[in-house]
């Protein structure tokens, strides 16, 4: 399983409303191009800031990281957001308690 959290900065985006027509669509696209587990999970009251969340199940350790880089590529290069940080995760076998 791997995870990848994105923290972004909106453009011009003056209200929720319209922080949710820019989010919204990230999050779908995500989930139909690549086939993760997308939503938003932070930053929720702020408008001009989004944390999106990616979470893959596969049992293919460098299917999760292809997949990862591809989601983190499409977020950095939207001209709508700045990416300020992303954060991975890749669970193994190992991790489990």
């Amino acid at each position: 399983m791997g995870t990848l959290s994105f923290d972004l900065l909106l453009g011009d985006v003056h209200s929720l409303k319209e922080k949710r027509a820019v989010v919204r669509p990230l999050v779908a696209e995500l989930r139909r191009k690549y086939d993760v587990s997308a939503a938003e999970t932070g930053h929720r009251d702020l408008y001009r800031r989004a944390e999106i969340g990616v979470c893959l199940v596969s049992g293919d350790p460098s299917h999760i990281a292809s997949v990862l880089d591809n989601c983190e590529r499409f977020i950095a290069y939207r001209p709508e957001t700045e990416l300020l940080s992303a954060r991975r995760r890749v669970f193994s076998d190992e991790d489990e308690d």
